[in-house]
């Protein structure tokens, strides 16, 4: 567990690279724009095209990017003590699956925009039920159940996508790989996702100390007072919710909820005081950077944000693996 001192200062480093990576985004691009036109955009300076640049197309993408990044990696975190496994990710019970099959759905009928993103939304809320009520069965509920019950649901989740796909017509076949690959070139509003980090933080962090006992097993958890099923429904519930509001904004993007976690509590322990903040700012730094790269790498065209996380997130991944067990416990 770091010293207050030292939790701290990864803290501050964290919003550092967080700002950073903002920082980054609005000045790459097609149209490279200088520090300080970045400043002048920013306090108000509206004349030029590089102020509506920054202003109107970069700044909410950023944002959108750092909040949807922030809220992937705080439902891993989460994910990863309710199921203690550190290889655990939102995607892993079905959530993403159940937003890929309503927005899908959704484009699939052709429905506009806002639509397709209430499709998103709805489809990982009733993931999520389907996966919390199959696995609760006579009313208790463990984390290999759970886990099992997200695997399944993911994968009928997989047949139901493959199936839309095989019917699409050509003409939005293009639009649907993309969603499913991530894309935040279609993103309308970051507020959302912002109010649902701020808010899932806020309402994560009070019972910090319960996670912390959580992680280390339900019977030393409930000698110690826990309301352990109460709090582990809490957790699961949050981080459907955080993960469902990710996926409406940025489409699919996965490994930022598995890995970010994991290399953060590397660095600053298990405590979850620590570790959740630590997790959202480290989250969001690395989709905004990976999203600006999306856009710049080959530019004008773009590529999907999700490609860019997957090939840093698998060597990652892999190395992760070959570490001792001492380094990859929850």
């Amino acid at each position: 567990m770091p010293t207050r001192r030292r939790a701290l200062l990864v803290i501050l480093l964290l919003a550092l690279v967080g700002l950073a990576s903002l920082a980054v985004a609005l000045a790459a691009g097609s149209l490279p724009v200088s520090a300080a036109d970045v400043g002048r955009a920013l306090l108000g300076d509206t004349a030029g095209v590089a102020a509506e640049v920054v202003r109107e197309l970069r700044l909410p993408r950023a944002l959108a990017a750092f909040a949807c990044g922030g809220l992937l990696a705080l439902a891993g975190a989460l994910m990863q003590v309710l199921l203690r496994n550190p290889l655990a990710d939102p995607y892993v019970l079905g959530i993403s699956g159940g937003a890929s099959v309503g927005a899908l759905g959704a484009m699939l009928l052709g429905l506009p925009l806002l639509l397709v993103n209430g499709g998103a939304f709805a489809g990982a809320l009733a993931a999520t039920l389907l996966v919390f009520g199959l696995a609760r069965g006579d009313g208790s509920w463990t984390q290999t159940r759970l886990l099992l019950t997200g695997v399944i649901v993911a994968a009928g989740c997989g047949a139901a996508v493959a199936l839309i796909l095989s019917i699409a017509p050509e003409n939005k076949l293009r639009g649907m790989l993309f969603w499913l690959m991530g894309d935040l070139s279609h993103a309308a509003s970051f507020w959302p996702a912002l109010a649902m980090l701020a808010l899932g933080l806020l309402a994560a962090l009070p019972f910090s100390r319960d996670l912390n006992l959580l992680a280390r097993g339900d019977l030393t958890a409930r000698a110690l007072g826990v309301p352990v099923a109460r709090l582990r429904g809490g957790v699961y519930v949050l981080a459907a919710l955080a993960t469902a509001a990710a996926v409406t904004t940025t489409g699919s993007v996965g490994f930022v909820g598995l890995i970010v976690p994991h290399l953060v509590r590397l660095s600053v322990g298990n405590d979850q005081r620590v570790l959740l903040p630590a997790a959202a700012l480290a989250g969001g730094a690395l989709l905004t950077l990976a999203d600006t790269l999306a856009r710049t790498i080959v530019a004008p065209q773009q590529l999907p944000v999700g490609v860019l996380t997957a090939l840093i997130g698998v060597p990652v991944f892999l190395y992760l693996l070959t570490r001792s067990p001492r380094g990859s416990a929850a």
